[in-house]
């Protein structure tokens, strides 16, 4: 009997291997979609975005959304749009240095909870508000510096930045800056101040005593930190200002003192009424002196 060939329906894949395509379907087209929106005169692979020497005089509209570097660094941009940062969850490091930047909108990094490396240096900040980097809890590294015109760094600016290790101030146009904005940085590990036109007044020491104290843990560029102010202190390293240095700001008097100046007051005032009566007194006489020579010539 020759064999019998039957041909059955192919009852086609099993469910399992159908939801193994599906998947891989969904990720190829969400992969797809990722790099497609790539800007214009930009690079986007592997998470990374540049878009920095180009010339740009306004940030790129639209980035893929798994965005996690981006650098628009050594371009023309002056401002960046409220919001911007909303959607790019993934983001860790930002990349704005050298551009024309006067200051960032309220709440930009209201979303970027995972951004861990920022850096402004090289723009034209004025100052740095208490909301500028609200809500971004993640920041390690922060680059503030070549700002020449940053002249006020509010006392609540890194208020809540309990991982920052990395803080750079340096070369700009500050001459005092809060306790109250580092002493809440329990993890700063590198602090950059220098280049700054310092004033160390009395409203500088409990700076000056906090990085004293904090020295040994927090490296810090204490050979270019210099005092532009006062006159007596012009030029002296910041960091070479000791407790002696600020004696004249506790300076206290004593009833003694407070006697003695009344006395000295009440002395300059008999003497200053003296002087006056006496100079009357002979006005007087000179006045009648020479009316007397005048009848006489008469």
């Amino acid at each position: 009997m020759g064999d019998t060939w039957v041909q059955l329906p192919w009852p086609g894949p099993p469910h399992s291997a159908l939801l193994l395509i599906f998947f891989l379907l969904a990720a190829g087209v969400r992969h797809a979609d990722a790099g497609t929106s790539c800007p214009v005169l930009c690079t986007c692979r592997n998470q990374v975005v540049d878009c920095s020497n180009q010339r740009l005089f306004s940030v790129p509209p639209d980035l893929p959304m798994d965005t996690r570097n981006l650098s628009l660094a050594h371009n023309r941009i002056a401002a960046v749009p409220p919001g911007y940062l909303t959607c790019y969850m993934e983001l860790r490091v930002l990349d704005l240095r050298n551009n024309s930047l006067m200051e960032l909108p309220p709440g930009l990094f209201l979303h970027a909870k995972r951004l861990a490396h920022l850096d402004l240096s090289y723009n034209n900040l004025s100052h740095v508000p208490a909301d500028m980097f609200r809500e971004a809890h993640g920041l390690v590294h922060i680059d503030l510096s070549h700002n020449p015109w940053l002249r006020r760094v509010h006392p609540q600016a890194f208020q809540g930045l309990v991982h920052l290790r990395d803080l750079d101030l340096s070369y700009g146009g500050l001459a005092f800056l809060s306790l109250e904005a580092l002493e809440g940085l329990p993890g700063l590990v590198t602090l950059q101040i220098g280049g700054n036109p310092w004033v160390c007044g009395c409203t500088m020491e409990p700076l000056l005593k906090w990085l004293r104290n904090r020295i040994q843990r927090c490296t810090a560029d204490s050979q270019l930190a210099e005092c532009r102010g006062p006159p007596e202190v012009e030029g002296a390293p910041l960091f070479s200002l000791t407790e002696e240095s600020f004696k004249a700001c506790h300076l206290t008097l004593t009833l003694d003192d407070y006697l003695f100046i009344a006395f000295v007051g009440f002395v300059v005032s008999i003497a200053s009424v003296a002087t006056n009566f006496l100079l009357g007194i002979t006005a007087n006489c000179c006045h009648r002196w020479s009316k007397a020579n005048e009848e006489e010539e008469i």
